[in-house]
């Protein structure tokens, strides 16, 4: 398949996960609306901002990262297809999170945020299995030149990044833990730091292809 089709669809599921967020937004104020009503809401901007970052800089590097390949296989495609299921998965943590973090109910702000970690726990181990896989198959995977595509992807560097971009894996790890066994608010500021992380560990775009994607 051509990655093309792969990306396009992807893009259109980044889109629905990242719109969906601001629904959790829609019941402040509903009923009554002042200063004081805003600013309680402040557990639902802190994890839809949270949430929308995460989300925008994974689809970033997810096109980056597709945009060094044109042909995908059915294993990629089985793999793609399990990262999405875990972006679309995002909005129920980001909601979770932001209804349990203060109040009446914040005893279920520490669970909330362990399903959020979790989340992001699978999204990951799908991000590095990806990676590997365009790594062991870059020849077959490539720009109908294995020779090209092996030129270029020293210079994009997965080989070498493999270590920082698995950062996310132990970076969310230690987030669930910690609110697992001591603050759910700690632990989104984890989740927070690990998207500003990402957004300037970022790949290089991969060069530019001939008669693909680029006008001649």
């Amino acid at each position: 398949m051509d990655s093309r089709r792969a990306e396009a669809f992807s893009d259109g599921v980044f889109a629905v996960a990242i719109t969906v967020l601001v629904f959790d937004l829609l019941p402040i104020g509903h009923e009554a609306l002042s200063y004081r009503v805003l600013a309680m809401g402040w557990p639902q901007y802190s994890a839809y901002v949270v949430s929308f970052m995460t989300i925008g800089i994974m689809w970033i590097n997810h096109h980056t990262l597709f945009g060094n390949v044109r042909v995908i296989d059915r294993t990629l495609l089985v793999l793609n297809l399990l990262l999405l299921m875990g972006i679309v998965a995002i909005p129920f943590p980001t909601a979770l999170v932001a209804e349990h973090l203060t109040g009446p109910t914040s005893s279920g702000g520490r669970p909330a945020a362990v399903v959020y970690g979790a989340v992001m726990l699978v999204i990951s181990l799908c991000y590095n299995a990806i990676w590997v896989h365009l790594i062991l198959h870059a020849g077959r995977l490539g720009y109908g030149d294995a020779g090209r595509l092996r030129e270029a992807i020293p210079r994009v560097g997965p080989g070498r990044r493999i270590p920082r971009w698995s950062i996310g894996l132990g970076g969310y790890l230690a987030g669930t833990l910690i609110a697992a066994f001591w603050s759910a608010a700690a632990a989104l500021a984890v989740y927070g730091l690990l998207a500003l992380f990402y957004l300037f560990n970022h790949l290089p775009d991969p060069p530019p292809q001939p008669g693909y994607g680029t006008e001649e």
